[in-house]
């Protein structure tokens, strides 16, 4: 008997060791995931560094960050980025002018005004917004917004520094409505109450209470389309012109104008590697990182401490921003949007229709609105808002109807089935099809494992520490990483440093480092999702933690995780910077065999047909049409996915 019992105990010991083990290397396993984020944006800036490094110490920090010429390939190379600087500022400023008071006017609508019906059909528009393939923006300007311009200004081009920030300025539109949306619609109910209990009017209560309320929110948003922005390639790329000079007289918003961005992608396909210009373009993508670090990082910290003060108890948190603070905030904000209508105003109409409507609405401002009564201010601007929606809601109608129908006629089944010929011109996409399902399914299946595992470890194994707040500042700055940065690295990294070559493993690996932050928010927000409860009884039970991941928290997580595929697969899908110089070719007539073969794919092909093919109209609208179909019909899935979880939680 004493035997059998030293037995058991014996065996008992080992079980417990056993799990011990296993349970210590399932936690290494996800530690090592979360880790991931924090080694590849280290190792993003260790090689843009590296390949840049040799401009700074050639031409110098100061001449390299404030020379004025721009011209890599003259007899005598000059190498001063200031005029990049400049356009990428300038075309982000003008894209904010556009796109904040439609932003900030639709986010008040869907938030306060709009009933439940109008409200679920206004915001997933917005988030359709969100879908459509920056390329395609791009084909879209480069069509039909620059032809516009060039018509009613009466230019020799319409690819002006106007194209460029009317073109930023819808792509950023839905990031603002969203982000913006959520801050007013956190506000407390009892503020609402409180001021329409003590006589205010609806608008009143909007404009002096709930905005006031949200302001840091709304300023994050803000912050986070400018980061948007300034990170976008293709669409400035194809419609600013391209022209690194400064714009004569300064403010003259139908000159050419260059970006950083669009830098990167006109000349890093032709540099010889290894000389001056391509360290200098290395330098420029370090400059464009940091800027665009910095902008993603500050709206983070505004969120963070937003979300910190939902959930902190009233007392013990301090507001981010003082009530004297907000009114300045407010003060500028007023005025900057002001400013905004005048200049979009001078520059849709002529001076002598914008000058004097200008002057009425000064005249309005100091002596006419204390005539008009509060409730006739409130129906004015409840007008003005819903301009607001409708404009956003018109602006995605006319992309997509021009789209649907220039590239319905295109559409048969040989175009669908058929590889390319006569540079594009002629057959179909066949190859391209199946090139980009090949790169968006190995992006998911390289990035899904490693991001379900980073947030598995963030929500599970690890509480706020300094830990945590690397991991997920590594996570931030991945996510605010520009497209074309990633390009840059993997072609600097996988393409040359690991002998790759440009393949479709090049590709997939790229696209994965870029979806691979949106796959670990998604699963963090469906883990916080299940009640603590599930896992105290489960742990109360006598199971593992592992096993509780495994069999009481995961599954219901699923869709939520699902939903963050699908929104990858859509991102993934309608990227082009990233692929440009690492998985790519414009033409081939048969499928790769292997991943280390180069691919085609739907957004490349249809750049190229839109900026290097003339006499292909039809089959560019239909390349253009079958992507945007491709992309919306991924994020569409994701959206009727979240809803139809919302419901079956809600009910």
């Amino acid at each position: 008997m004493d035997l059998l019992t030293k037995y058991r105990t014996a065996a008992t010991g080992s079980a417990a060791r056993f799990f011990r083990i296993k349970e210590q290397a399932v936690k290494s396993v996800f530690f090592c995931t979360a880790l991931f984020a924090v080694v590849v944006i280290s190792f993003i800036l260790l090689f843009l560094l590296r390949d840049g490094y040799s401009i700074f110490e050639t031409v110098g920090i100061p001449a390299f960050l404030f020379g004025m010429s721009w011209t890599p390939t003259a007899m005598e190379p000059a190498y001063g980025i200031f005029p990049l600087i400049v356009g990428t500022i300038f075309v982000t400023f003008g894209a904010m002018v556009f796109a904040v008071p439609l932003s900030l006017g639709c986010a008040i609508y869907i938030s306060e005004i709009a009933s439940p019906r109008v409200k679920s059909i206004l915001k997933p528009a917005t988030e359709l917004l969100a879908g459509i393939p920056s390329v395609v923006y791009g084909f879209f300007g480069l069509i039909v917004l620059t032809t516009l311009i060039r018509e009613v200004f009466n230019l020799p081009t319409g690819e002006t520094w106007l194209a460029g920030s009317i073109l930023l300025g819808i792509m950023a539109l839905p990031t603002i409505i969203s982000v913006s949306e959520d801050a007013i619609s956190s506000v407390p109910h009892e503020f609402r109450e409180g001021s329409l209990a003590v006589g205010a009017t609806k608008w009143e209560t909007i404009s002096r209470v709930i905005v006031p309320a949200a302001l840091s929110g709304i300023a994050a948003a803000i912050i986070l389309g400018i980061g948007r922005a300034i990170g976008e390639t293709m669409a400035v790329l194809m419609v600013t012109g391209n022209a690194a000079i400064l714009p004569d007289p300064i403010w003259n918003v139908l000159s050419p104008i260059r970006t950083l961005t669009g830098t990167l992608g006109i000349e890093m396909g032709e540099v010889s590697i290894g000389s001056d210009h391509y360290h200098a373009l290395f330098g420029v993508a370090v400059v464009l990182l940091i800027i665009t670090l910095i902008v993603n990082l500050s709206a983070v910290r505004i969120l963070n401490y937003l979300n910190e003060g939902r959930t902190a108890p009233k007392t013990s948190k301090k507001s981010f921003l003082s009530p004297k603070a907000r009114d300045k905030l407010r003060t500028i904000l007023t005025c900057v949007l002001a400013a905004a209508g005048a200049v979009i105003l001078c520059v849709i109409a002529p001076l002598w229709i914008s000058l004097p409507l200008i002057a009425a609405a000064l005249l309005w401002y100091f002596y006419g609105r204390q005539r008009i009564t509060r409730y006739q201010s409130e129906k004015i601007a409840f007008g003005l808002l819903v301009t607001a929606s409708v404009i956003v809601i018109a602006i995605l109608v006319f992309i997509l109807q021009d789209i649907v129908i220039n590239g319905l006629p295109a559409l048969s089944w040989e175009f669908l089935t058929q590889p390319p010929s006569d540079l594009g011109r002629a057959g179909g996409i066949f190859p391209a099809i199946i090139g980009t399902l090949y790169l968006v399914c190995g992006a998911i299946l390289i990035a899904l494992p490693i991001g379900v595992g980073a947030a598995v470890y963030l929500v599970e194994y690890t509480r706020e520490g300094p830990i945590t707040r690397l991991i997920r500042t590594g996570v931030d700055l991945l996510n605010g990483t520009p497209s074309i940065v990633f390009g840059l690295f993997a072609f600097s990294f996988i393409v040359i440093y690991l002998n790759v070559g440009v393949s479709l493993l090049a590709g997939q690996i790229t696209l994965a480092l870029m979806v691979l932050p949106t796959i670990i928010r998604t699963t963090e927000e469906s883990l916080k999702s299940i009640p603590q409860s599930l896992r105290e009884g489960s742990l109360a039970l006598g199971a593992t933690r592992w096993q509780t991941i495994k069999s009481v928290v995961l599954p219901p997580a699923v869709p939520g995780i699902i939903t963050g595929a699908i929104l990858s697969l859509g991102r993934a899908a309608g990227e082009t910077a990233p692929i440009m110089f690492t998985a790519v070719v414009f033409s081939s007539r048969f499928l790769p065999t292997s991943v280390f073969q180069p691919v085609m794919a739907l957004p490349y092909h249809l750049f190229i047909l839109a900026t290097n093919i003339p006499g292909a109209s039809v089959n560019k609208y239909g390349t253009a049409l079958v992507l945007l179909i491709f992309v919306v019909g991924i994020y569409s899935v994701a959206i009727l996915v979240r809803n139809h979880y919302a419901k079956k939680i809600r009910g």
